[in-house]
């Protein structure tokens, strides 16, 4: 079974046990409820802003609609390289969540591969938004950041930090892929 199916599976039993509707989960994703159901039944992939908005209003942490399993550790949690939770979302960015065997975490860090497609440059990018703030930092690559409708470029070493409840999305630019780490903070 594919791990887009898992996850579908996963977010229609929280649904439907917590009698939430299909509606009112296409309101916390910001989308029409015929492509949440699409969404629930496993037939489009999910973005990590979904994934991360639906935890929120569940009230399980993120890594349970990914794994299945929910974190134990409260005092610290060691990743070595390579080895975070990976999730491949989002127009083939990959992700290593960074901390997901830790509980409560108030902040979700992940480990973020943005490859570079040369037919995204002169498109509009892909925009999303979700509660709290977020920081990208790059680690090499040069990525090209949107955020409430104004553009920069960031390049190795430097460091975006925002109010992620504003539209943003980003993808690679100069014909390399981009790896940065993003930290998105939750909104108490």
């Amino acid at each position: 079974m594919s791990n887009t199916i898992e996850i579908a599976e996963r977010l229609k039993g929280l649904r439907e046990m917590m009698e939430i509707t299909p509606e009112e989960m296409a309101t916390v994703c910001g989308m029409s409820t015929e492509f949440y159901i699409e969404h629930e039944s496993g037939n489009v992939d999910f973005s990590v802003t979904m994934l991360c908005n639906c935890a929120e209003r569940f009230g399980v942490d993120v890594t349970a609609l990914f794994t299945g399993e929910t974190p134990k550790l409260c005092s610290f949690s060691i990743v070595r390289a390579g080895d975070g939770l990976s999730v491949e979302r989002r127009h083939s960015f990959t992700y290593q969540h960074l901390a997901s065997h830790f509980k409560a975490r108030e902040a979700e860090p992940f480990l973020v591969n943005a490859p570079y497609f040369a037919e995204e440059q002169d498109k509009p990018i892909h925009l999303s938004s979700h509660k709290g703030q977020e920081i990208d930092y790059i680690l090499s690559g040069k990525l090209r950041i949107s955020i409430n409708g104004k553009e920069e470029i960031l390049n190795e070493g430097d460091t975006a930090y925002y109010d992620s409840g504003l539209p943003h999305g980003m993808i690679a630019v100069s014909g390399e892929p981009c790896k940065f780490i993003a930290i998105v903070l939750k909104k108490s």
